[in-house]
This record gives structure tokens, sequence and C-alpha cells, in this order.
């Protein structure tokens, strides 16, 4: 016994360390994200104009092509033919149309001797009309077919990047048959829906004279900030949303078009009680925490969440600064347990955690 006493406590069962801390009152900010679809500032299908055997692909899939670089080449001799036919015609035409215009005037001064009559006359000049009209017939089939023969060469309308050739060299394709498409990746849209309740918000906050940001399917970041640039004219009746379009630099021509990404929008909140999550735990679906007193008892208190951030909680209610909680160790204590506190400010554990 009298050792007992003299030992200084050491008979005492001691009492477990457990880091705590205390909710903090800051200015942060957070992201929305939203789902994008991406699609190219332009994209175009090439089809052709004319049928005919493809004599050449200039280019091989995915490569960049700059505006009126030759793309495809079709079998032409058919269009020159008839271009060189067209133009034989124009001759043929101007020549039957000169030696109308001489009747014409060999008629009038045998009108004006009164040896031919008015009708003879008015049927010179007929014949002169009509054959002035099939020169100008003959002139525009002789551009019909210079345009045909044309449409055998294939150019680049904007720069920008060839998609697949589904046809190759020596396929017989028929008007209209499509080549390729091509899209100018320079800039890109990326679409997104907004609910009405966040479409209010930020048209009251003026969201699009703010940047924001890209996320890509690897979650890395787009390095170029956007701009919302445009929103629909009205909500989509099945789902509640509006469509926003924003768009975003692309100089290095990482994105393409038809990809998917998130578009990040940021926004800040003033002087918020923030908890760590790890400080929570969830019964029934509602959120509780453990304080610690002065004599570190700790005991079961509910709160209320307005907003999850990234390892943090916005608290609406059920906590105060003056508050102590327990940040680790929830697992292992239950209410009426008593620990001895480790405090560790806030501000430390956001740094730890922004660095994970």
């Amino acid at each position: 016994m009298l050792m007992a006493c003299n030992n200084n406590g050491v008979g005492e069962k001691a009492l477990t360390k457990y880091p705590v801390t205390q909710p903090i009152l800051l200015d942060t900010n957070y992201f929305s994200e939203y789902i994008a679809e991406i699609q190219s500032v332009q994209n175009i299908e090439i089809r052709t104009r004319v049928k005919g055997f493809i004599e050449k692909n200039y280019l091989d899939e995915g490569k960049n092509v700059s505006a009126g670089q030759l793309m495809f080449s079709l079998s032409s001799s058919a269009f020159t033919e008839e271009v060189l036919k067209a133009k034989a015609q124009v001759k043929s035409a101007i020549a039957e149309m000169r030696t109308a215009q001489l009747e014409l005037q060999n008629k009038k001064l045998l009108f004006d001797k009164k040896i031919v009559s008015k009708t003879e006359l008015e049927k010179a000049q007929a014949n002169l009309d009509a054959l002035e009209a099939k020169v100008e017939e003959a002139k525009s089939h002789e551009a019909s077919a210079k345009l045909h023969l044309s449409y055998t060469k294939i150019s680049a309308p904007f720069d920008g990047s060839i998609n697949r050739i589904p046809y190759k060299v020596g396929s017989l394709i028929d008007e209209g048959t499509l080549l390729t498409t091509l899209s100018n990746n320079k800039q890109v849209y990326a679409y997104f829906n907004v609910s009405e309740k966040e479409y209010l918000k930020y048209i009251a906050k003026k969201v699009d004279e703010q940047d924001i940001l890209l996320q890509l399917a690897d979650n890395s970041m787009h390095k170029y900030p956007g701009k919302i640039q445009t929103i629909e004219g009205e909500f989509d009746k099945n789902t509640g949303t509006i469509a926003f379009r924003a768009v975003f630099p692309n100089p290095e021509l990482v994105l393409k078009h038809g990809s998917t990404a998130k578009v990040l929008i940021r926004n800040e909140l003033k002087k918020v009680l923030l908890i760590p999550q790890k400080a929570t735990y969830e019964i029934q679906d509602k959120l509780y925490v453990f304080v610690v007193d002065k004599e570190g008892k700790i005991s079961t208190r509910n709160i209320q969440i307005g907003m999850r951030l990234p390892h943090l909680f916005v608290v609406e209610s059920g906590l105060s600064t003056t508050d102590v909680v327990l940040y680790e160790g929830i697992q292992n204590v239950k209410d009426g347990n008593q620990i001895k506190p480790d405090l560790i400010g806030m501000r430390s554990i956001i740094k730890t955690l922004q660095a994970q």
C-alpha cells in the first residue's frame, strides 16, 4: 500500500492522446464542375460534288492542312473533254453569230434601197438575236463544264486537321460521297448544362467576365483558361437545365472535336466555418462530431453541413470557433470517454490537406 501511494499516480490509468482541432472562419473558394462536350469552332464534312475515281490523296489521316491546300484529286479526263467540247461550241456559236451580223448589215443596206421588205430585215434581226442567245448558252455550258472540272480538285476551305479517310486511291465514288471531315481546333467550344438555380447565381455574379478552367479526362488541367461566351435561349423542359457555351484557346491542338472534359467555375465563399471531413461520422444520414470539453471528456454533437469542399465541410450550424472537436481516432472512442487533447491548428490541417 505504501508503494502504491508513493508512486506519483502511476497506478492510475493514463489518458490516450488524440489530435483535436477547432473550427475556423475563413474566406475560401470552391469549383463547380460540369461535364462538357468539346466541339471544334469549325467542323465540316468534305464531300464530293462529282462522280469519279480517287486519283490521289495528298494528306494522311490526322494531318494538319492549310486553307487552300489540295487534299484530293478525282479522275478528270471526262470533264476535261467536256470543257474542250464546250469551248468548241462557243467558237461555233460565235462564228454563226458573226455571219448573222453580216447578214443583218446587208439586209439593212438592201432595206434602205428598198430592195427587201421590212419583214426580211426583222427576220435577219431575229436570227441574230437567236444566235447571240446561243452564244450565251454555249458560254454558260463552258463555264459549267469548267466548274465541274474544278470539282475534281478538292482543297481545304480553312486551316484544320483531317479526320479518317474512308475511301482510298482508286475508289469509285458518287456525287456527295463523304471523303473526310475537317476540324479547326485552334479554338474549341465546351458545351455544358447548368440548373436554373445556378444559372440565376451566375447571371448575378456576371460569370461570363471571369476565367473558367477545363479539366481533361486524365484529370490534368488544360493550360489555357476560357470564357463563357453565350447561353442558350431556353431551358430544357425534361432536365430543367440550360446550356452554356464556353470557348477555350487550343494553340497546341490538344483538344479534339467530340472529346469530353469538365468545366470548372470558381465560386467564392466569405467567412465560412470550416472543419475537416475526417472529423465527422454519419449515422442514419445525419452527420456528427465528437466535441471535447476542458477536462478532455468527449460528447456527441449533431451538425448541419452547408457544403462539401475537398477534404472540408462548411458548417451551417452545431459548432462555433470556440468548440474543440476530435480530429483523428473517432472510430476508437465513444460518447463519454475521456482523452488527452493534442490541439492542431486548422490552418495547419488545411495546408496539409491541400498538399495531398
